[in-house]
């Protein structure tokens, strides 16, 4: 190559380099966008707060999201379509889609046909960095939803055969909560709410490294049975302190044709007839392993600290329904009292309200287009549930005018203007309570004639609401009373 030519090749590289230098100029710094904590307990009931009113439970950092943050007084979960509740809350919460969608989207998981992206796929194209951990119970694998994925758990921990029919007696110690022996929440070793909190602090320790934001499902297995927890957490409710429901009944007296009887899972964790003991033992090991599960969540809150996010961090909280523990006679979450569909739920973080309370109608569901949007992601048209942030805005009171609710075939319930009419067909039986005089709703109403107006205009709202929802049952078929 001749001295010319190659000054000239020379030359022409030197430009093209500052050609290049000048258009990988740094673009104008943007706002960083938050991270997102969403920590989702399992058969947590909304009363079971000490925040919120309920002086027997001791949940201190559950009380500070409370106070830091916007508390949501009336959120619910539509329900199931079979006995595992679980399954269809979660299902309705990674789709966005209401109960019955929410089943096809199953059905069409099951058989791998299933096109729309989850909520974790929407995060990571939002550019998040996603993690989870815990339980899962949906049919697609939690990898193909999320980045990051560890410790993945089944619907419920196993449990054993001593775990049911218990206490008989006072004498009856067979079952302790603390007892290893027994597996469920302690088979390999470690408490699974602590691997949780282990697996969350370790997810966090790796985002500090990171300029990403993070989007972190956090799904603990409790309280969900085998309530079990260590023996301080027990000994931290005496039995003598522990109250018997309100509502306490021998047995409920619907539970065969609600689909709720005495072969159903969860309520043969306590004898029939159910007694006063049995009851308290069954709520004492709720609050251990509730207050247990709560001393995890500050480790989390403790490790968000320390990372130097915080400040930039929402955090949501919730459960995906509640449950009974006696209350009506029942033990389980397979019906449509309050104690059953009604779940805690908070948001914390940038530019949310503290110490706030909204009591407008949401179901626990619209967490996910919230998140979206605080992601600054576009909420896809085939999610349904709405944000919560025109709430905490102050633009709108509640996202639904009423709020629905179904078991499998064997129940319906709707909910608006402070009234519940509950419907169960085999019974041929209609149930109506007035939640602001009657919150624990044990005046049934449905005979009354002077509430025979209030009735009818909430059935015709429960049937427009079955068509909105694509619901397969037909309640006009049925003969009630």
């Amino acid at each position: 190559m001749t001295t010319y030519r190659l000054l000239f090749f020379i030359s022409l590289v030197l430009s093209l380099l500052i050609s290049g230098c000048k258009q990988k100029e740094p673009k104008p710094s943007q706002p960083n966008k938050p991270n997102i904590v969403f920590i989702f307990a399992d058969d947590q009931a909304y009363n079971t707060i000490r925040a919120l009113g309920n002086d027997e439970v001791y949940t201190p950092n559950l009380d500070k999201l409370t106070k830091r943050g916007v508390t949501f007084t009336h959120s619910y979960n539509m329900g199931g379509w079979n006995g595992a509740i679980c399954v269809a809350s979660r299902a309705m919460l990674l789709t966005g889609q209401y109960i019955w969608n929410a089943h096809r989207a199953d059905s069409l998981m099951r058989a791998k046909s299933y096109q729309n992206p989850l909520w974790g796929n929407l995060m990571s194209q939002a550019g998040y960095d996603t993690y989870m951990t815990g339980k899962w119970h949906v049919t697609k694998p939690a990898q193909e939803v999320f980045d990051n994925v560890v410790h993945v758990r089944p619907g419920m921990p196993n449990q054993t055969e001593s775990g049911y029919n218990r206490p008989l007696s006072e004498n009856d110690t067979l079952w302790r909560p603390w007892d290893k022996s027994k597996d469920g929440f302690w088979k390999r070793g470690k408490h699974w709410s602590e691997v949780v909190a282990d697996d969350a602090s370790s997810f966090i320790n790796q985002a500090a490294q990171k300029d990403n934001p993070f989007f972190m499902y956090l799904a603990f297995n409790a309280p969900h049975d085998p309530r079990q927890s260590p023996e301080e957490f027990v000994n931290m409710f005496p039995l003598d302190s522990v109250e018997l429901p309100e509502s306490f009944l021998t047995e409920y007296p619907y539970n065969e044709e609600m689909g709720s009887g005495r072969k159903l899972r969860d309520e043969r964790l306590a004898p029939f007839p159910r007694t006063e003991h049995s009851v308290k033992v069954n709520r004492q090991e709720y609050y251990a392993i509730i207050a247990h599960m709560d001393a995890q969540i500050g480790k989390i809150l403790d490790a968000l600290e320390a990372s130097g996010k915080m400040d930039n961090t929402y955090i949501v909280f919730t459960a995906d329904h509640g449950l009974s523990v006696g209350q009506h006679g029942l033990l389980g979450k397979q019906n449509m009292y309050d104690h059953s569909v009604r779940t805690p739920l908070f948001v914390v973080g940038p530019n949310i309200p503290e110490n706030e309370k909204i009591d407008g109608d949401v179901y626990l569901q619209d967490v996910m287009p919230t998140i979206l949007e605080m992601a600054g992601a576009e909420k896809p048209d085939f999610v349904q549930f709405k944000s919560l942030m025109p709430l905490i805005n102050g633009e709108r009171a509640s996202n639904y005018e009423s709020i629905y609710g179904c078991y499998t075939q064997k129940q319906r319930m709707v909910r608006k203007d402070g009234f519940k009419l509950i419907a169960y067909p085999n019974a041929g039986k209609l149930r109506l309570f007035d939640l602001e005089n009657d919150p624990l709703e044990m005046n049934d109403l449905a005979e009354n004639t002077d509430y025979a107006t209030t009735k009818n205009e909430l059935w015709n709202e429960l049937l427009a609401l079955q068509e909105s929802m694509n619901d397969p049952l037909d309640l006009r078929e049925f003969d009630f009373n």
